[in-house]
Formats: C-alpha cells, structure tokens, sequence
C-alpha cells in the first residue's frame, strides 16, 4: 500500500484537510472517445481539446464534461488559448475563436496555412505556430502575417513567450527565439544535443525548458543563449515529453511511456506521480484550483498538495545503502521497470546484457544525485529470452536476471 505522509501536529491540531487523502489520480467522466491533446483553464472553466471529437468543456473540476463544438469545422484541436475574454483553438483546419467559452466557433485562419500545432498570446497580438510558420495577428485573428524571417524550420510544433521574448520549438531544428515580435528570429539550440524535435516548451519565472522528443528535458536560465539537459534520475532520454505544467515554483512533465513526472528544483531531480494513473501516455497537462489535470484516453486529476507532500515525504526517505532492485513485471512483454538506490552521489551505469554477455541497451551514464529511481527499458525490438540488469556505482556493481517473453 502507498503511504501517504501527514505530519502530526497538523492532525493534532485539527489543520489537515481530508482532501489530501485522495492520493491517487482520478479519471474524470470525461471526455471519452479520442485522444485528449490539449487542455487550458480559463477562470473556473477546464477546456479540453480532443483528436477527433472537438472541444470540451468543465465548469466543476471535471465532474462533467459537455461538448462545445458549434460552428467548429474541424475537430482536430492541438492547442487552446485564452487572451481576455476570448478562446482560441488550433486545428487541423486553421484558427478558431469563441467569444462565449466554446458555444459558438468561427475561423479566423490563418488560410495560408491550416496545420495550427500551437498558440501564444503577448499582450494584444497572438501567435500561431503551423507546419508553415508562425504567423501574428494583432486583431484577434482578422488578418495574419507570417513571420519567419531567419527561421531555417518552419515546421513548427511548441510557442511560450516570456517578458518580450518569444520562443518557437521546432519538429526538426530546435529553438528559435524573437524580440520583436517575430519581425527576425535566432537560431538557440546551443546544447540541445539530439533533442532538435520540441515539442512542449515552459516558463517557470526566469527559467525556460523544453520537453524533447529524444533528449527529454532541457533548462535554460539565460534566454536560450545555453541549455542544459536536466533529466536526472529519468527515464527521459528515451521519452517524448509533449507537456508541461507550472504551479508556483513547481514543474510537472507529462511524458509518452513514463507517464506525469514533478520536480520541485528547476528540473535538478524528477520524481515519477502516477500513483492511480493507469496509462502512462500523457500528452497535456494544466493547473486549475487545487488541481492538477492531465490529459490521456480522457482527462484525469490529482490534489496538487498531495502529490508535493509525497515528493517531500519521499525526500525525507533517501536510501542509505546502495540497492538494484528486480524488475517487474518480470516475466515482461515488452516494457520492464527497473529500480534502483543510491545512497550518495555517484556515476551510476545500468546497462542491459543479452545471454551471450553482448551489450544491448543503456539505460542509464550519468552522474546522479542520492534517491531512489525507477528506469523504463522497452525490449519491443528484441526477441524472446534471457537478459542480464547491471548496476555500477562508485564500486557497487550488482546483476538481476530478466525473462523477456514474448
């Protein structure tokens, strides 16, 4: 059973809200059918963008979830944003606006091109990210320019604007940053090593990351000039992370394989909080209240508190001697998890063997700080039989014995 930690003196003194007990996620009633993309809050409503079916919309924290698609030609929705009191959404069909919270839609383009991956807002102008460039408009949507002066991609996937600086992530050639509102862009991917497809990108105060197809996650605190990867004690540099979400100084990654993942120091360790969650494929995330949602094979949801309490909890727990744990499932078809300790700072090594002692898979070379991890190896290319786990720390070298079955 997962232990949920409560200090005491709260119970004593009559200060816990019961809330907090709710520890796992929660599928809420809705919506069903598609892929949930997208997810953005707007005052007490939760919107929800879904691939295939429109729109949805909650007003009571996802206890019920009514279709809003009226007018909305296009039912792929990749992304939402809200500037005032208006809604937009980026389809498979262009740019949508709704001025009564999703009753009504009509397109606003732009018609040039029709693949809106992605949207920001910055002041009065709006932003949308396509497969053919970033285009502005500064009159909600009535006219667009396009804006790529200095782009060597235009296929592009993730925007966040920070300050007067705004940030386009690209399916295949990093990041490109404007301070004039898109009139030239740079090229900022000093560092992104082999993590040029970005797909989420997010602005914690002066830091801004990006989640990667291949490289996971990145942190840059200087405007883009440098990144640096930050995916200690992850499975990251095998996950896509299409998602991200920012409450206060708290950063949560929603990750393809992994599932939702929480660092509470700028990305320098991860914690996995998918007590509940039953698919690890998460491709949206936002805050809303005192919640945090999460967007799958339909949208879920968790008391941030408790999630936050369980990190703390668990960081007041750090193992005290070295440990390789054995996998499970095991026997395993075709993904293992594999868990680990380490009682100090130390290079940890955890490679895969096949029976014949040949190198097969490396899951972990870096140099990671006291906790205790769980790394994900996925065996889809490899055949049936037995296969060997080994740690090396410092000088602590363990072996588990893994049955791949399939």
């Amino acid at each position: 059973m997962r232990r949920v930690f409560i200090p005491f003196v709260l119970l004593a003194l009559g200060m816990f809200d019961f809330n907090l007990l709710i520890a796992d996620w929660v599928q809420t009633n809705g919506p069903y059918g598609d892929l949930v993309l997208c997810l953005t809050a707007s005052g007490t409503n939760l919107f929800a963008g879904t691939d295939g079916t429109g729109v949805f919309l909650s007003t009571d924290y996802g206890t019920s979830w009514t279709a809003v698609d009226s007018g909305l030609t296009n039912s792929y929705v990749f992304a939402l944003v809200v500037s005032g009191t208006n809604l937009f959404a980026g389809t498979h069909g262009g740019v949508f606006l709704s001025t009564n919270n999703g009753t009504s839609w009509m397109a606003v383009g732009p018609t040039t091109n029709t693949y809106v991956f992605a949207l920001a807002v910055s002041g009065t102008n709006l932003f949308a990210g396509t497969w053919g460039g970033v285009f502005l408009s500064t009159n909600n949507g009535t006219r667009w320019t396009a804006v790529n002066s200095g782009m060597s991609s235009t296929n592009v996937s993730s925007l966040a604007v920070s300050g007067t600086n705004l940030f386009a992530g690209t399916y295949d050639a990093g990041v490109f940053l404007s301070t004039n509102n898109g009139t030239s862009w740079t090229a900022v991917d000093s560092g992104l090593t082999y993590a040029f497809n970005v797909d989420a990108l997010a602005v914690s105060g002066t830091n801004l990351f990006a989640g990667t197809e291949r490289g996971g996650v990145f942190l840059t605190t200087n405007n883009a000039t440098s990144w640096t990867a930050v995916n200690s004690g992850l499975a990251f540099n095998d996950l896509y992370v299409p998602a991200f979400a920012v409450s206060g100084t708290n950063l949560f990654a929603g990750t393809y394989g992994g599932g939702v993942f929480l660092s509470t120091n700028n990305g320098a360790s991860w914690t996995a909080v998918n007590s509940g969650l039953t698919t690890p494929y998460v491709s949206a995330l936002a805050v809303l209240g005192k919640n945090l949602f999460a967007g799958t094979d339909g949208v879920w949801e968790r008391p941030l508190a408790e999630m936050l309490m369980s990190v703390k909890d668990f960081q007041t727990n750090l193992p005290t001697q070295f440990n390789l744990r054995q996998n499970y499932p095991n026997p395993f078809n075709p993904s293992t998890n594999i868990s680990f300790d380490i009682p100090s700072k130390a290079f940890v090594s955890l490679k895969i063997f096949d029976a014949l002692g040949r190198e097969v898979a490396v899951l972990a070379s870096e140099e990671l700080p006291t906790g205790s991890y769980t790394l994900r190896w996925n065996a889809g290319n490899m055949s049936s039989g037995i296969f060997f786990c080994r740690l090396q720390a410092g000088r602590f070298i363990k072996t588990k014995r893994l049955l791949l079955l399939k």
